[in-house]
C-alpha cells in the first residue's frame, strides 16, 4: 500500500485532528469537503465587537462545518447540519472584490478548515480592510503562521482552561493544549495596530461563561493576565441553550457577576464585557 505523504497539500492537516484525508472525495471530522461552503452571508454586520465592525460593519461570511462539536453550539445547524453554497475560489474572490468597499472589514467565521482554499483565494484578492479570522481557538501554530499571510486580525475564542471541558462538550481530547499555543502564535504574529479605536491588525480574546461554570472562566482569565495582559479580552454573557446540551439554562446573573468581579480584580481593562441581556435567541442568526 503506498504511503501517502501528510504534508501533501490533498491530504487536510489544517487543523489538530490532522485527519489526513482527501477531502476531495471524503468528508473530514469537519463534516466538509475542500471545497469553499457558505452557509449564510451577512453584509454590514453589527453584532461582533466594535474594533472590528467599524462604522460600516463587517462583512461576515459563516462557513460550514466545524473541527470541534460543541453540544452547546447556538449555529448548530451550520457546524455539522450541511446547510450552505460551494464556492469556487473564483466565486470567492468575486464575493470579496465586489463587497470590500461597502464595509470595514471581512469576517471569517469558522473558517479553519477551509485555510488552504482561502490561501489559494486572497493570493488573487487586492485586499483594501482587514481580514478577521474568527476562530474557535482549536488552532495549530503552523497554520496561524500560514494564514497570518492574509490575516490582519485574529478573532478566537478561548473556551476551556483545561482539556477535560474539551472532552466533555466539544468532542476534543485536546482543546486547551493546542489552543494556548496557537494564542501565543497568534499574539506573536499580530501585535495590535488600533486607528479610532478601529483595529488595523491584532487579536481579540473572546470567552463564552458557562452555566455552571464559573472556575472554568476564572481559570481562563487567570490564563489570559499570565500570558496576554495587554490584549484586548471579550467576556460573553450570551449562552444560550439550544436543547442538545445537558447546559440546558442560561446563565445566572450571580455567575456573571462572579466573573466580572474577577475579571476587574485581574485590572483586565482592556477589551469588552457583554451585557448580561445578550442571552437571547436573537443574536444567532437564521440559516
Amino acid at each position: 500500500m503506498q504511503k501517502k505523504d501528510v504534508f501533501d497539500k490533498k491530504f487536510c492537516s489544517a487543523c489538530p485532528r490532522k485527519c489526513h484525508i482527501d477531502r476531495t472525495n471524503f468528508l473530514g471530522f469537519c463534516n466538509e469537503h475542500s471545497t469553499l461552503k457558505i452557509a449564510k452571508i451577512i453584509k454590514n454586520f453589527q453584532w461582533e465587537e466594535p474594533c472590528i465592525t467599524g462604522e460600516k460593519g463587517a462583512l461576515a461570511i459563516f462557513f460550514s462545518g466545524c473541527n470541534l462539536r460543541c453540544d452547546y453550539c447556538q449555529n448548530y445547524e451550520i457546524s455539522r447540519g450541511g446547510v450552505g453554497k460551494e464556492y469556487s475560489v473564483e466565486e470567492f474572490v468575486k464575493l470579496i472584490e465586489e463587497n470590500q468597499d461597502s464595509h470595514s472589514s471581512i469576517d471569517l467565521i469558522t473558517p479553519t478548515h477551509f485555510s488552504d482554499s482561502l490561501l489559494s483565494a486572497f493570493e488573487k484578492i487586492n485586499k483594501k480592510i482587514p481580514v478577521v479570522w474568527n476562530t474557535n481557538g482549536y488552532e495549530t501554530t503552523e497554520n496561524i503562521k500560514r494564514v497570518s499571510k492574509f490575516v490582519d486580525v485574529f478573532l478566537t475564542d478561548f473556551k476551556y482552561a483545561n482539556d477535560n471541558l474539551g472532552r466533555e462538550f466539544s468532542k476534543c481530547n485536546d482543546y486547551f493544549s493546542q489552543a494556548l499555543p496557537a494564542l501565543k502564535e497568534m499574539c506573536k504574529q499580530k501585535p495590535d495596530i488600533m486607528e479610532n479605536e478601529f483595529m488595523k491588525q491584532g487579536v481579540v480574546i473572546r470567552h463564552l461563561v458557562l452555566p455552571g461554570h464559573v472556575e472554568n472562566s476564572i481559570n481562563v482569565l487567570n490564563i489570559i493576565n499570565d500570558f496576554f495582559p495587554t490584549r484586548k479580552i471579550s467576556v460573553m454573557s450570551q449562552f444560550t441553550p439550544n436543547g442538545k446540551s445537558k447546559l440546558d439554562r442560561k446563565l445566572k446573573p450571580i455567575e456573571y457577576k462572579a466573573v466580572i468581579a474577577h475579571l476587574e480584580s485581574l485590572e483586565l481593562s482592556n477589551g469588552y464585557v457583554q451585557d448580561f441581556e445578550s442571552a437571547s435567541e436573537k443574536y444567532v442568526p437564521d440559516f
